[in-house]
C-alpha cells in the first residue's frame, strides 16, 4: 500500500485512498486541473454511495458497488453532457484499477457501466476572414492591448492550447528560428513553429510593456497580468470574449476556439493529417479527426468531379458522347 495520505488518521478510509490515487496521478505527470477534476468527481461518487447506504460514513470500497455506480450516473444525466458523464466514469474506473493493485478492492464496479455515447461534433471553428478580422480589430495602442493581441497571434498561429500559452517563458520562443518549446499534457514537450506575425507582436508588446515592469513581475513569464503576474487562463478567456463582441462576430469563439482554426486551416490547405497530429500535440489520431471536416468536404468534390462513377464525372462523359 502507499503511503503518506493515506496515514492521516483523521480522514475516513475512503479519504485515505482518493488522497493517494491522487498522488499516483500527480506523481505519473496528471496536471494540477486534472487531479482537480479526479477529487470532484470521486468525492461526487463517495457522497452518492453514502447515501446509497444509508449512513453518515463513507462506505468501505468493499461495499461499493455496480448499482451504486448506476445511482451516481442517473443523478449525473440530469444535469451533466455525456462528455462529462464519460470523464468522470473513467475517473472512477481508473480509482477503481488502484483500488485493485492496491488489493482493497476485489473488483472494478465502474467496468460494468458503459460510458455514454459521446454525440459526433463538428469542431467550431472561424474562417480565414474571421480569424484575420478577430486579430486585425483588436488595436495596439496600449500595453494591455498590445499584449491581447499578440496572445491571441500566438494562439492563432501556433495551435496551441490556451494552458500551453499562458506557461510560455520568455526562453521558451526562439525568434530567429521561428519555433516554440512547449510543455503540453503529461509534461510532454514538443516543438511547434510559430509565424511572423505572431513573434512581431510579441516583440511589440514585451517592448511597451518593458517600461511598466514592476519588482514584482514574473522575470520569466511571456504574458502578464496588470499586477506583472503570468496572466491566468480564465482571464484569456475573458478578453478573447470582449475582442469577439468588439469585432462584432456573430458566433461565439474560445481560446480552443482559434486551435480549432489553426487545425481546419492547415487541413484545408493541404497539410498532412499527421503533421497536424504532431503540432496539436494529440496522442491519438482519431483525436486530430474532429478537425477534418472542411478538408473532407474539398476532397468530395474532388471525388465528384474526378471519379468515374461520380455525378459530375458522369454528365461530363455524357457531354462528351
Amino acid at each position: 500500500m502507499h503511503s503518506g495520505p493515506i496515514e492521516n488518521s483523521s480522514k475516513s478510509k475512503a479519504q485515505k485512498l482518493v488522497d493517494a490515487f491522487l498522488a499516483q496521478q500527480a506523481q505519473n505527470g496528471y496536471s494540477p486541473a486534472t487531479i482537480r477534476a479526479y477529487k470532484a468527481d470521486l468525492e461526487e461518487f463517495i457522497a452518492i454511495a453514502r447515501q446509497h447506504l444509508g449512513g453518515d460514513d463513507d462506505p468501505d470500497p468493499a461495499q461499493m458497488d455496480v448499482l451504486m455506480v448506476r445511482a451516481w450516473l442517473s443523478r449525473l444525466y440530469k444535469k451533466n453532457k455525456k462528455s462529462t458523464m464519460g470523464r468522470k466514469l473513467s475517473a472512477l474506473r481508473s480509482f477503481f484499477r488502484f483500488l485493485e493493485k492496491a488489493q482493497v478492492a476485489d473488483a472494478n464496479p465502474a467496468r460494468a457501466v458503459h460510458t455514454p455515447k459521446k454525440p459526433r461534433y463538428t469542431a467550431r471553428h472561424l474562417s480565414v476572414d474571421e480569424a484575420f478580422g478577430l486579430l486585425d480589430s483588436i488595436e495596439t495602442d496600449s500595453v494591455l492591448s498590445s499584449r491581447n493581441r499578440a496572445m491571441f497571434e500566438t494562439l492563432y498561429s501556433t495551435g496551441i492550447r490556451v494552458a500551453e500559452m499562458v506557461d510560455l517563458n520568455l526562453e521558451d520562443i526562439d525568434a530567429a528560428k521561428g519555433l516554440v518549446r512547449v510543455i503540453g499534457k503529461r509534461d510532454k514537450e514538443r516543438i511547434v513553429p510559430i509565424g511572423a506575425k505572431a513573434l512581431a507582436a510579441i516583440q511589440q508588446y514585451r517592448q511597451k510593456m518593458e517600461p511598466h515592469k514592476g519588482p514584482d513581475s514574473d522575470p520569466e513569464a511571456v504574458f502578464l497580468n496588470k499586477n506583472g503576474g503570468r496572466i491566468t487562463t480564465r482571464s484569456v478567456r475573458r478578453v478573447l470574449e470582449q475582442a469577439v463582441l468588439k469585432a462584432g462576430l456573430q458566433k461565439p469563439v474560445s481560446p480552443h476556439g482559434l486551435r480549432h482554426s489553426f487545425a481546419t486551416h492547415l487541413l484545408d490547405n493541404g497539410a498532412d493529417l499527421r503533421a497536424v497530429q504532431e503540432l496539436l500535440g494529440h496522442a491519438s489520431l482519431s483525436t486530430t479527426g474532429v478537425y477534418t471536416h472542411v478538408s473532407i468536404n474539398r476532397l468530395m468534390e474532388a471525388y465528384d468531379k474526378a471519379h468515374p462513377r461520380s455525378k459530375s464525372a458522369k454528365k461530363e462523359h455524357k457531354a462528351h458522347e
